[in-house]
């Protein structure tokens, strides 16, 4: 695991890295590692073979200058959720960037569902972060990363700052999805018809082996939401929704969740129990 380097080398640094194998009937932590505030909880298994897994953030929110490194990797045979306790913030910058580095690899046979909160960008942050998702031939992975523009529940507005995101799936060493989207706050791409239009909240979700079955069960569900679509490219499915405040997206997207595991993890869908509180 090495260290992110910031903005004049400044700010927190703080890194987690975390692998997951098969021992038995469970899926346990085999590694972990971290350096700065970047934590996990002990491993929890309400259901028999996954293991479930928190990661926390102490400080609660990140400033300019903070870079945040998080690697988790999931062996064969092996099957770890993994959430967090509540949203990441990233608050107003004096100037310098704040960075956060998500990599994520499963290999052949195994399964990762990455289920975060939100991520909350307030008024004159200044974000570059970046998730990276590598998986084996044969492995599964279902994920969702959900960004409110500003604080909707507070009706603050993103006038300023910058959240520069990218997002790449790779399978076999091979592209299967790689795209970067640069928010700046008040620009045309927030507030244009053909950019945002106004909305506030941006969710992608993206589920591996999925069949053309998989994406008629998601469009049936979504019905005739205008906000949200389905596609597929190759064996990933891509669902994209875009509205007002966290707790709408996370009403979309969860009902999708527990419609695909038992489809494509062949599991019913277990909510992890810090959901509920």
């Amino acid at each position: 695991m090495s260290a992110v380097a910031g903005d004049a080398d400044i700010g927190w640094r703080a890194g987690l890295s975390l692998r997951f194998a098969r021992r038995g009937e469970r899926t346990v932590p085999v590694h972990r590692a971290h350096y700065g505030p970047l934590r996990v909880q002990r491993a929890f298994h309400p259901e028999a073979s996954v293991c479930h897994s928190y990661i926390l953030h102490p400080p609660g929110g990140v400033v300019g200058g903070d870079c945040l490194e998080t690697e988790v990797a999931v062996s064969d045979g092996a099957h770890a959720l993994i959430t967090t306790p509540g949203a990441s913030k990233f608050y107003r910058s004096a100037g310098p960037c704040a960075r956060q580095h998500q990599s994520l690899r499963v290999a052949e046979g195994g399964a990762l569902e990455w289920l975060p909160q939100e991520q909350i960008v307030f008024d004159g942050a200044d974000v570059s972060s970046t998730l990276d998702v590598v998986l084996e031939k044969g492995a599964r992975f279902i994920g969702w990363d959900v960004l409110c523009l500003g604080r909707p529940a507070a009706a603050a507005a993103f006038h300023t700052g910058c959240f520069d995101a990218r997002l790449s799936v790779s399978r076999d060493a091979h592209p299967v999805l790689h795209e970067r989207s640069r928010y700046a706050g008040g620009s045309e791409l927030v507030n244009a018809p053909w950019g945002l239009g106004g909305a506030d909240t941006v969710a992608v979700m993206v589920a591996s082996g999925a069949g053309d079955s998989d994406v008629s069960a998601v469009r049936e569900q979504l019905g005739d939401a205008a906000n949200a679509g389905v596609t597929r490219l190759d064996d990933l499915l891509v669902l994209r929704w875009l509205g007002h405040g966290a707790e709408r997206a996370f009403a979309t997207l969860r009902p999708v969740w527990r419609t695909l595991r038992p489809r494509l993890l062949d599991l019913p869908a277990c909510e992890p129990r810090i959901w509920r509180t």
